[in-house]
């Protein structure tokens, strides 16, 4: 059952655990084996403060957020700017938490004002997803 939302509405914060044995299976699920994301030695070697978590694993999580508030509503439009890594320690994980806000409802299309953070620290830039809604509120 798709959720029916309108402009103003507030939406649940999700949070997601990212862990190591996450970005091994997203590294063979998509063909990204960039070492930057498995190895801690080569992740500092290149300047980075360690092991960091693709940039669309985290977006694929921001997806996951969109479809749980929608119901699963048809996505038709979902982006961001990569602005700071999400750096995965090696016991644990790293938090990715998603909000947001319906900015606006017009003719079915439904515009997600986004924000996404780990540590506290804005991850994405400029997040936004327009999904399409089935009747209500328009």
């Amino acid at each position: 059952m798709t959720a029916i939302l309108a402009a103003g509405d507030t939406l649940e914060p999700r949070t997601f655990t990212i862990t190591r044995a996450d970005l091994v299976a997203y590294a063979d699920a998509s063909g990204d084996h960039n070492p930057i994301h498995q190895d801690e030695e080569v992740a500092l070697a290149v300047g980075l403060p360690g092991v960091i978590a693709h940039g669309m694993y985290t977006l694929a999580l921001v997806g996951r957020a969109v479809a749980e508030w929608t119901g699963g509503a048809e996505v038709v439009d979902l982006g961001a700017k990569f602005t700071s890594p999400v750096v995965v320690p090696a016991d644990g994980g790293a938090e990715v938490v998603v909000g947001g806000t319906v900015k606006s409802v017009a003719d079915g299309l439904v515009t997600l004002a986004l924000e996404v953070t780990s540590g506290g620290t804005k991850v994405l830039g400029m997040p936004r997803a327009v999904v399409r809604q089935a009747g209500g509120r328009a």
